[in-house]
């Protein structure tokens, strides 16, 4: 595994902890994030884009959070830890007197079937150290700090939370004493040997009128505490990797599975919304939504990794949200399968100041043609893992590439999710391409009806038009859209659908030029997306290099048949997850820190499918 370190404080203006200092809770329906002082200061729950219960990560004052801490914190002496193989957080904490506390946090797992969530976040601190005093905040804020809550006591040790849909039930096993009108708090003195345990389990609010709600012993409430760590282990028991890299990539994998909606197979591209690319500039999004580009990307990794039943489901969840008429296709979805995303934003004031906050994502009305191509390219996948297409599936292909074929030669946003002016983009066009290649090649092996001379003549006008346009004769490489010089990171990603050989001579000279042009001396790929229309009057100039563009480069040269020069890109972008072994979606190398949303989807599956190259490419020829 990869050296990992903690980013310095100083790394995040305003006050605000770097983001590299939050931990990920999942319980596969919603998520949290834990600080390295013990604050959870985000948590969606009942769903990943439900609004938030703990918002401070998105505005420090209004946010509302929940802490354990030592009353006299020693923060410099903060470790922490997933407890093996799971999403089970371990922090250890110190007071200034020698006191040692473990705080475990979790969102709890029902062993019987993950589709059932408890819903609940639980905390258990112990003292193994001296006498430790602990302060306990519980100052929950719905709807992204818009609603302060009804508190109402149902026992010295129980509290409701009640506001607009939302709703806690807070159980702890010291007395807790309301702060206000809407914050909860205690001062507990634990020896050592001794727990204390809080639980917020949420839930309809009309289930706490006129009925007491059911208030769990400190015996279920360990109980559920190893049902949990139960759970992930025999989950991480599937994953099939062998090699130096195993532990990072078991992280990874757990953390593509943690970012998973069990009831429907949807997988979330980040669990947060707005942490900013740029900070103060206005590249903000809402990643909570599942993207049909990463189910071809997610289907090729976790199925790699002997994951195939979350693969699956992935691939069903886009085949069924998709499906229908070709015309009607989104390039995003809610994670229920939702269609209308629309994007509002809110008055807050941002992670370290960094505005608008936004909530739903406007990029679902975009033009993305790559998309069709991938859709194309996942059946095509399943088909060569013995799963071919039915009657109605293929019927449903075959609208897509008639749709691809007509609009190849439109400019649409891209990979990169563009909001200014469309663009000629070759990795769109290839990936229409594909589409009409992969179709003709389902319909011969599976022997179905298809127009194949049309389609064949389609492919290949698409094919002539990327190299002649979308190729730069005198260097020898290819572009990022046509008659244009600049190149593209995406470009790397040509020979994972087919459109060009590894080792063909143009891709071998387009990565090297993409690593000469784009990268540090290091080996990180330092290449920035074009400026939104709304970010050009950014004050500050800072943003990340897009980290899973590096690991596509170390996949590159590792099919290749350069490892060294692989391995060497590889561990310089693997050495930018945080201690926990999690990854955002950019890091910025001048200031060392995270940028954008955390931990985020399309890196951990960069992450894995580079490291499955290092590990197949010395004794499998390129595909």
């Amino acid at each position: 595994m990869a050296a990992t370190r903690a980013m310095p404080e100083e790394a995040s203006p305003a006050g605000y902890p770097p983001i590299a200092d939050y931990a990920l809770l999942s319980d596969c329906h919603a998520a949290a994030l834990v600080s390295r002082n013990g604050a959870v200061d985000w948590c969606c729950m009942p769903r990943f884009d439900a609004g938030s219960l703990f918002g401070r990560l998105l505005d420090w004052e209004r946010g509302g959070h929940c802490t354990i801490a030592p009353a006299r914190l020693d923060a410099a002496r903060t470790t922490r830890r997933y407890v093996g193989d799971t999403l089970v957080l371990e922090t250890t904490l110190h007071d200034h007197d020698g006191g040692e506390i473990v705080l475990t946090d979790c969102l709890t797992m029902c062993a019987e079937d993950v589709r059932d969530p408890r819903r609940q976040l639980l905390r258990v601190a112990e003292c193994r150290e001296r006498e430790v005093t602990l302060d306990v905040t519980v100052a929950a804020r719905f709807d992204y700090g818009d609603v302060r809550p009804w508190l109402r006591r149902v026992t010295p040790r129980a509290w409701t939370a009640t506001g607009g849909d939302d709703a806690l039930v807070i159980t702890a096993d010291a007395a807790l004493e309301s702060d206000g009108d809407h914050d909860l708090r205690a001062e507990v003195e634990l020896l050592p040997g001794e727990r204390f345990r809080l639980s917020l389990a949420c839930m309809p609010p009309e289930l706490l009128e006129g009925a007491r709600p059911r208030l769990p012993s400190a015996g279920q409430l360990d109980d559920c505490l190893e049902r949990t760590l139960a759970w992930w282990r025999e989950w991480a028991e599937r994953v099939s990797f062998e090699g130096g890299d195993r532990a990072s990539v078991l992280r990874s994998a757990l953390t593509l599975a943690a970012l998973g909606y069990a009831p429907t197979g949807a997988i979330i591209a980040a669990p947060t919304t707005s942490l900013p690319e740029r900070l103060g500039g206005g590249r903000n999004w809402d990643y909570r939504f599942a993207w049909i580009r990463d189910a071809s990307l997610a289907s090729r990794s976790l199925a790699d990794l002997g994951c195939e039943h979350e693969a699956n489901r992935f691939r069903r969840f886009v085949e069924r949200t998709a499906a229908g008429h070709a015309e009607d296709l989104k390039i995003l979805y809610g994670v229920g399968g939702e269609r209308r995303i629309g994007e509002q934003e809110l008055a807050l004031d941002g992670y370290a100041g960094s505005r608008p906050v936004r909530v739903g994502n406007a990029a679902a009305g975009q033009l993305q043609l790559d998309t069709l191509g991938e859709l194309v390219n996942l059946s095509w996948r399943w088909h060569r893992r013995g799963h071919s297409p039915d009657d109605d599936h293929w019927r449903y292909l075959v609208s897509i590439v008639e749709r691809a074929i007509a609009q190849w030669d439109q400019p649409d946003a891209g990979i990169w999710e563009q909001r200014g002016e469309l663009r000629h983009f070759v990795h769109s066009k290839a990936l229409c391409w594909a589409a009409a290649e992969r179709a003709l090649r389902l319909a011969e092996e599976c022997g179905r009806d298809a127009p194949r001379a049309r389609w064949g003549t389609a492919r290949d006008a698409i094919r002539a038009a990327i190299e002649t346009r979308g190729y730069d004769d005198r260097r020898g490489v290819f572009v990022q859209a046509f008659d244009a010089p600049e190149l593209d990171p995406a470009l790397l990603l040509l020979p994972t659908f087919g459109f060009v050989a590894w080792d063909d001579e143009r891709m071998v000279r387009t990565a090297a030029a993409v690593r000469e042009e784009l990268g540090d001396d290091d080996g990180l790929l330092l290449w920035r997306r074009a400026s939104a229309p709304d970010d050009s009057e950014a004050p500050c100039p800072v943003e990340g290099a897009f980290l899973a563009c590096s690991f596509w480069l170390a996949e590159c040269l590792a099919w290749q048949h350069q490892p060294r020069e692989a391995r060497r890109v590889f561990d310089r972008a693997a050495a930018t997850a945080n201690e926990l072994g999690l990854f955002a979606e950019e890091y910025d190398p001048a200031a060392d820190a995270m940028l954008g949303n955390f931990p985020q989807t399309l890196t951990h599956l960069a992450h894995v499918t580079a490291a499955l190259a290092l590990t197949q490419a010395p004794r499998t020829p390129p595909a």
